[in-house]
């Protein structure tokens, strides 16, 4: 049993709190504020991981959480929290901090609420306790998490990779970005590192509780308020090389070519119909495919394409996989080609935290907010906590289900339906008995 189970006990269904003035919580204004740092030519959001929107963002948010009545406090990734201590004299003044948050970075031309909604959500309910009900009696964080997206440098979630210890400075400093800028430096020049004077990174949470919009059209489709994370999907990437031979498009007969394209595009149908047949809720794309020589009247000597499936189990991810394969070899071996591939990456599937769950459902009905469960087709830093600390996860709707795009957008009231969910989930913890 974790330290969470034995301070919360069993769950149980406690009334709620009437929430006053929440009308005051003006969350799209500091979304809006947000989204000056980093504002594209194209509509968006691009801001990278130590680039200078990343710098200006992260330090005007700590000004605005210490006017807001947080302590703020940044460690030496660039991770910035926001803390509403307890009483010294509590007992919650001595257990691990709930934590909130989510991350600060952008995409290259991504929306203003990917993260950033997350990071401003937690800001607000902490300032809205503090206001309403004055020190908690277990010390509540919110965290802006220096980076999740792997946008600038080959490697995501550094900040919860940092903080939970899986992934040290040491471990990625010799990485550089596509202007040859290597890691080291960047986060040298943007004030952080083992030599800038903050604390390090490593942390322990008592629970990390992640708001986010959903990135898809399942709530809006479906007309639900609310997504209670089931579990965060795993993933297996891969590159698909076919080998062949180049010869001329008007000379060679069809039966004797060996067509790599030809090959790939057999293939892809058959990573389609593969997965149509293993059913909802297992995932199967392919993003990209080249060919070389790439000319017209050539045919084409190799082709590769990409690969991602993902699935709440790794079982059917495995099997999957498996069947694809075994797919690929028949079709390769009928068309006298030569198959390769390599993995790139593979996360097990992650399930959210069962306790912290049920009291997001809890909240839900007596809210008489329309719910459901589901599973995130999409990674986040939840995947990365959950098994350091008990973790769950928040959704509200993405209008379109447009997401990574200066279209990114969610309602208003959307978004408050999920801070009121936060805030009741922050105070149970927090100030309950």
């Amino acid at each position: 049993m974790t330290e969470f189970e034995t301070f919360m006990g069993s769950e149980t269904e406690e009334p709620i709190l009437p929430l006053p003035q929440l009308e005051e919580v003006k969350l799209q204004d500091m979304l809006d504020w947000l989204s000056t740092f980093g504002a594209d030519a194209k509509g968006g959001v691009t801001r990278l991981l130590y680039d200078k929107a990343w710098c200006e963002a992260q330090h005007a948010l700590a000004a605005r959480m210490e006017h807001m009545g947080l302590l703020p406090e940044f460690d030496q990734s660039g991770n910035l929290y926001g803390t509403l201590r307890a009483a010294d004299s509590a007992a919650g003044a001595e257990q691990l901090p709930i934590v909130t948050g989510s991350h600060i970075d952008s995409v290259v031309y991504g929306g203003r609420y990917d993260g950033a909604y997350g990071v401003a959500a937690g800001v607000h309910a902490l300032e809205y306790l503090r206001r309403h009900f004055g020190t908690p009696k277990r010390t509540l964080q919110v965290v802006s998490l220096c980076e999740e997206e792997g946008s600038r440098f080959p490697f995501a979630y550094w900040g919860s990779r940092s903080i939970t210890g899986i992934t040290s400075l040491e471990d990625i400093q010799h990485l550089t970005d596509k202007d040859g800028i290597p890691f080291s430096q960047a986060i040298r020049e943007a004030g952080f590192g083992s030599d800038s004077g903050y604390r390090p990174a490593a942390q322990k949470y008592g629970a990390f509780i992640e708001l986010h919009i959903e990135q898809g059209q399942v709530l809006e489709r479906l007309g639900h308020s609310i997504g209670i994370v089931s579990d965060i999907v795993g993933q297996k990437r891969l590159s698909i090389s076919i080998s062949g031979e180049a010869n001329h498009a008007g000379t060679t007969p069809m039966s004797w070519r060996k067509d790599a394209l030809a090959g790939a595009a057999e293939m892809i149908t058959a990573v389609r119909t593969i997965a149509m047949a293993a059913g909802e809720p297992l995932v199967a794309t392919v993003g990209r495919i080249t060919a070389e020589p790439g000319v017209g009247n050539v045919v084409a000597a190799h082709a590769e394409f990409s690969l991602d499936i993902r699935h709440i189990r790794q079982e059917s991810i495995d099997q999957c996989w498996h069947d694809m394969l075994q797919a690929f070899l028949e079709i390769a071996s009928k068309l006298q080609l030569e198959l390769n591939w390599e993995e790139h990456l593979s996360v097990a599937p992650i399930p959210m935290n069962e306790q912290i769950t049920a009291d997001i459902q809890n909240i839900c009905k007596q809210e008489q907010l329309s719910y459901m469960h589901m599973p995130s087709g999409a990674g986040h830093d939840s995947q990365i906590f959950q098994p350091a600390c008990p973790t769950a996860m928040i959704f509200v709707p993405s209008q379109g289900g447009i997401s990574h795009s200066p279209l990114e957008f969610t309602a208003e009231e959307d978004l408050m339906r999920g801070f009121q969910v936060l805030v009741q989930l922050l105070y149970k913890y927090g100030y309950g008995s």
